[in-house]
């Protein structure tokens, strides 16, 4: 399933997307300064080209700047990159084919705005949770119960 979404997805608005993102890492890299957000520019570009099946996390090893490096990618190039797909996903999920298609630019956006100290990682699931899912741990002194093992009462 996930890649008919991504094969619909890269007609109607992947293409585009990194096209937008490569031209915001083009610029980002002419100076020595924005190599780094220029780098980011291209990792997102390439998310945004094939998301489904994968989603971006948040890096443990980020700190200060990452912090920093966003600010400034807020500034430059995030709040455009965002506003496109704003408007990409108000589009598509005007039909009801293209509502997939629209929450999955919906789930780019903190990743446009926000993109250091994020990594994109693969998923089994065409429609990842956010970055902060966490499965539950076990109970306190309980038995952990794995999948497909039978629920212990």
């Amino acid at each position: 399933m996930k890649i008919v979404l991504n094969i619909i997805w890269l007609v109607l608005c992947g293409f585009w997307m990194c096209l937008a993102y490569l031209f915001a890492g083009a610029v980002l890299c002419v100076t020595i300064i924005g190599i780094p957000f220029g780098l980011a520019a291209f990792r997102i570009g390439l998310f945004a080209l094939w998301p489904f099946g994968r989603k971006a996390v948040e890096r443990p090893d980020a700190g200060a700047p990452s912090l920093i490096g966003n600010v400034i990618w807020l500034l430059l190039a995030g709040w455009w990159l965002a506003l496109g797909h704003v408007f990409t996903g108000v589009l598509l999920c005007l039909t009801i084919i293209g509502i997939p298609l629209g929450l999955a630019n919906f789930k780019l956006i903190p990743v446009s705005l926000l993109p250091l100290g994020r990594e994109i990682v693969p998923t089994d699931e065409p429609f990842a949770a956010g970055a902060g899912f966490r499965p539950a741990p076990a109970a306190p002194g309980g038995p952990s119960q794995g999948p497909g093992e039978p629920r212990a009462w």
